[in-house]
This record gives C-alpha cells, sequence and structure tokens, in this order.
C-alpha cells in the first residue's frame, strides 16, 4: 500500500468537468433545462387617454357622470343657438310679421297672420337691387385690392427677402397698434387732394376700394403661410429658370388657395358690413351701398317694410359664409407640391 506525502496531495488540482462533458464521460443523457415562464400581458379593456381632460376615462363609465355632461351639452348648445341663431331668427321672422304684431307682441309667433308683402314692397320701394349692386361693387373692389396687396406683400417678404424685409416688415405690424380712428382725419384729407392726382376721389368707389388694400393684417397672415411652403419647389422652379413673376403666379399661388379663402372671406364680410368709411366719402345716395342707404331710409318707411329690407340684406353674408365654411375652417390640401 503506498501512501502520498503532503506536498503531492497539495499539489493535485481537482478538475471539474461541466454538466455536459460529465454527462457525455458516463453515457448519459443531459437533463432538460426548463422552459421559461410565458409573460403573459393583460390589455386594459379601454385604452388610455393621450390627452388629460376633467373627467377620467373611468368616471365616463359610469351611468350618472355620462348622462349629466350630456345634458350639460345639450344645455350649451341651446344656448350657442339661441344667442347666435335667435336674432337672426327673430329678423326673419318680424320680417313677414304686421308692424303692430311686431310693436304689441315682438316675441309672438305671427299673432294675426303672415304678411308676405312686405318682402316684395321691400325690394320695389327701398331699391334694394341699386343698392345691392353698389354694395356688391364695393366688395368686389375691395376684395381685389386686398388681395393683390397681400399676396405681393408676403411674397416679396416671404419669398424674395429683400435686405431691409425685416425693417420694412416691422414697420407694416406698427400700423396694427394704431387705431383705426385716429386715421380718419388723415385719410380723408387724402381722399379729397390725393397725391399725384389732380381730381378728387370723393363720391368714387376708389375711394372705398384703395384705403381696404392698406390691411396689415392680411399681409402678415399671407406672409406666415407663405413661410410654409416647401422651400424644394422655389429652388427647383428657379433652376427651371422661373423669375419672379412665374414663380409668383404659377407656383406660389395655386399653392395658396387655403389662405387666399381666408382673407376672401374676411374682405368680403367686413366690405358688406363697413358704414362709416362709406358714408363719408359717397356722399351721392346713388353710390351708397346697403349698409349706408339702409339706416337713412328707416324714417321714411314702415317697421315691418324696414325689417324686411334688413332680412333681405342680411341673407347675403349669410350665404357667402355658408358657401366658404369648408375654405374657412378646414383649408385645401397641399399634397403632392413635393415628389420625391
Amino acid at each position: 500500500m503506498s501512501t502520498s506525502s503532503p506536498s503531492e496531495s497539495t499539489s493535485r488540482t481537482t478538475t471539474v468537468l461541466p454538466v455536459e462533458q460529465d454527462h457525455a464521460a458516463v453515457g448519459t443523457a443531459p437533463a432538460a433545462a426548463p422552459a421559461a415562464a410565458p409573460v403573459v400581458r393583460r390589455r386594459s379593456s379601454s385604452p388610455e387617454p393621450t390627452d388629460r381632460t376633467a373627467i377620467s376615462s373611468a368616471d365616463w363609465h359610469r351611468p350618472r357622470v355620462r348622462r349629466g355632461m350630456n345634458l350639460v351639452h345639450g344645455v350649451l348648445l341651446v344656448l350657442l343657438l339661441v344667442v347666435g341663431l335667435g336674432p337672426i331668427l327673430w329678423l326673419a321672422k318680424s320680417a313677414i310679421t304686421p308692424t303692430q304684431d311686431t310693436l304689441r307682441a315682438p316675441m309672438a309667433l305671427f299673432p294675426n297672420g303672415v304678411d308676405w308683402a312686405n318682402l316684395s314692397e321691400a325690394w320695389n320701394r327701398v331699391e334694394i337691387d341699386k343698392y345691392f349692386l353698389n354694395t356688391v361693387i364695393i366688395a368686389a373692389g375691395s376684395w381685389l385690392v386686398q388681395i393683390v396687396v397681400a399676396t405681393t406683400g408676403g411674397f416679396a417678404m416671404s419669398v424674395l427677402r429683400p435686405r431691409y424685409g425685416k425693417v420694412v416688415m416691422g414697420m407694416v405690424l406698427a400700423t396694427l397698434f394704431v387705431p383705426s380712428i385716429v386715421l380718419l382725419v388723415p385719410l380723408y384729407l387724402t381722399i379729397l387732394d390725393p397725391p399725384l392726382l389732380k381730381d378728387s376721389l370723393l363720391n368714387t368707389f376708389w375711394a372705398v376700394w384703395l384705403p381696404a388694400g392698406a390691411s396689415a393684417f392680411n399681409v402678415l397672415i399671407i406672409k406666415r403661410f407663405f413661410d410654409n411652403l416647401p422651400r424644394e419647389v422655389f429652388e427647383a422652379a428657379r433652376v427651371d429658370g422661373a423669375g419672379p413673376f412665374r414663380l409668383f403666379w404659377a407656383i406660389v399661388l395655386p399653392m395658396s388657395r387655403p389662405i387666399l379663402g381666408v382673407v376672401s372671406v374676411f374682405a368680403i364680410i367686413a366690405a358688406w358690413k363697413d358704414f362709416l368709411w362709406p358714408m363719408l366719402v359717397l356722399p351721392d345716395p346713388a353710390l351708397q351701398p346697403l349698409s349706408v342707404r339702409l339706416p337713412a331710409l328707416q324714417r321714411f318707411i314702415e317697421l315691418d317694410v324696414f325689417l324686411a329690407a334688413l332680412a333681405i340684406a342680411t341673407v347675403i353674408p349669410v350665404v357667402i359664409f355658408l358657401l366658404f365654411q369648408r375654405v374657412f375652417l378646414n383649408g385645401a390640401s397641399m399634397g403632392g407640391a413635393v415628389k420625391g
């Protein structure tokens, strides 16, 4: 029997084989590793709201909260209809109501029947067709002047970008802080004796058209819209040899239909309801619009005929807004402006 020395026992090292090698050495198959348990993610029945609101999504599922909010929404909608449509509906009702019924019971609904003759009498006696034509001419001219001035000014400041463009734009914006009533007398004196012209512009439609073009607000909003247009289109047009006029007419204006619709609505409505300035520069009754002529005729006609004339004059702006409300609220799409 041989014995080993302590030095030999301390010099020996014990080699530990891996589990796979150990099993292979003894001829047995390795044990299968336990499979990882699948992670189960539970989806909430209702998606999490992206925006924080006064009422949480959990509270919306409560019938009491839901019924209360629906009641509040209904009351607010009724109040909005009464405040917004109430005066217009009352004017439409009074236009076909006799004068005595309007004075005795203004809120009653046709106590003594309907008088449709008020509309025809207002159209013929007040000569709404003539003053309506004057209003259309004034609104169309004011719209055209405002579109030309605003688009060319915005194009120069946003696309051409002259050296002193920021200074000019600052001066244009400074006019927004000047009250319009302060400019009334200087502007009227300018119309009486315009520079570079020998004749006065009084009693001409130019006296209304030209001052309407000096709108810093229109220049500002159109410039801001032009700033967001893709510059790649402008660079590609310049590479193809397009000059400033062609760039403005063929590239910028077709892409600016949404903002042109907004400015058009503002210009037409403002010109349609303007009273003070047309009354000052158009003293001739044959040239006055409906907004000026109808108040002047109020003391010469009956109340029911006057209200019928007001109702006819009010229908036009409402129809204009209904026709342009999609352009005014949504705007057109500019998809496809940049390709590639």
